[in-house]
């Protein structure tokens, strides 16, 4: 079995920033500034001053671990060879330091490692579904390095994610001679692992209905268990001023699809109503930011490939819980196909390209939907 590890969650390095070096001086030796004289710093010491070391970065990473394990009353984020917990609120570098660090547990290592591989197969599900409908592979590899440009230093680092952003150069430099043949880029390219992982149907799986159901219920029990002890009255809306407001905000699509779908039925008619209302303005954020770069892009067909990635990236739950069925990818396809003729049939006609005659219109027409 192919399996993409922990070290394929790389980007684009950049190059280091180097300062330019001022002409020396000549004469005396320069008199002492006084003590008060203050110093402004740039953005990037700000910065870099700010900047966690990874041993701070591990123990939050541990802490947050703890606080999503009690709030859903686990003892591991693993059930059985699966993730039992939503580690979204981890970021890159805390999952990198849990994973590679010697001294975590085993279950926290490897909840880790499933939390990274996860997170790079839903960034390539999206373009890899347009890929498969254009026949251009160029927006996948470049997906596939935007995610890794978004990673830690610490990870950066590491021989193994060196060798996979070599991998994606020599990907990207392949599909500007022939943007539809997927490039031979060795063994260590992460897109082709992932292809392979999709084709022998073994991609990371996501967290089980059974026990997002599980983990939303002990969640929902707990708010409503502080809020008690607060003295309040727990409540959905946000503008109540007497009840608590329980927020359904910060839990994953899956976990408000499972409340949405009554996985279980262990959830009343008031919390799925709840979890359908957060779960419509997360999918409608996502659309509304497709319209938005589509209109910018000057593509006729950026928007409906917007929406066949952000369809094909949900899980068949999500997509049911949201209300986004077949028909709207079936409309999706059908844009592009009809948008790709008439940019095909403009650039015969003119012998120019359609995007950069259609940017205006184009633009005006996509903004105003």
């Amino acid at each position: 079995m192919v399996v993409v590890t922990s070290t394929y969650y790389p980007s684009y390095s950049t190059t280091p920033y180097s300062p330019s070096t001022g002409k020396s001086g000549t004469g005396t030796a320069p008199t002492p500034p006084p003590a008060a004289t203050s110093v402004t710093l740039s953005d990037a010491a700000r910065a870099a001053l700010s900047e966690r070391d990874l041993a701070t970065v591990l123990s939050e990473a541990r802490a947050k671990l703890a606080k999503l394990l009690e709030e859903v009353g686990r003892t591991s984020p693993l059930q059985g060879e699966e993730l039992a917990l939503d580690l979204s609120s981890l970021d890159a570098r805390e999952l990198y330091a849990l994973a590679s660090d010697k001294n975590s547990k085993a279950d926290e290592s490897e909840a880790a490692t499933l939390e990274m591989q996860r997170r790079l197969e839903a960034a390539l599900s999206g373009p890899l579904a347009i890929a498969n409908v254009t026949g251009d592979f160029t927006g996948l590899y470049k997906a596939a390095a935007s995610y890794f440009d978004s990673l830690g230093p610490e990870e950066k680092a590491s021989a193994d994610w060196k060798a996979g952003r070599d991998a994606l150069t020599e990907g990207l430099k392949q599909l500007q001679t022939d943007p539809k043949r997927f490039p031979d880029a060795g063994e260590d390219d992460p897109v082709a692992l992932y292809m392979a992982l999709v084709e022998a149907k073994d991609a990371t799986g996501q967290q089980s209905m059974v026990t997002l159901a599980a983990n939303a219920r002990a969640v929902l029990d707990k708010r409503y268990a502080d809020a008690h002890a607060a003295g309040k009255t727990p409540s959905f809306n946000p503008y109540s001023s007497r009840g608590a407001h329980i927020d359904l905000s910060d839990l994953s699509s899956r976990s408000l699809s499972a409340i949405v779908l009554n996985e279980g039925d262990q959830f009343t008619e008031t919390e799925i109503k709840a979890a359908q209302s957060t779960l419509r303005t997360k999918s409608s954020a996502a659309l509304m930011a497709g319209l938005k770069a589509a209109g910018q892009s000057g593509d006729p067909s950026a928007f409906s490939q917007n929406v066949i990635a952000a369809f094909s990236s949900l899980s068949p739950e999500e997509r049911q819980a949201a209300g986004w069925s077949d028909k709207l990818y079936e409309a999706a396809m059908a844009n592009y196909t009809t948008s790709s003729k008439l940019m095909q049939m403009f650039t015969e006609l003119s012998g120019t390209s359609p995007t950069a005659k259609s940017s205006n219109g184009l633009s005006g027409l996509l903004g105003s939907f």
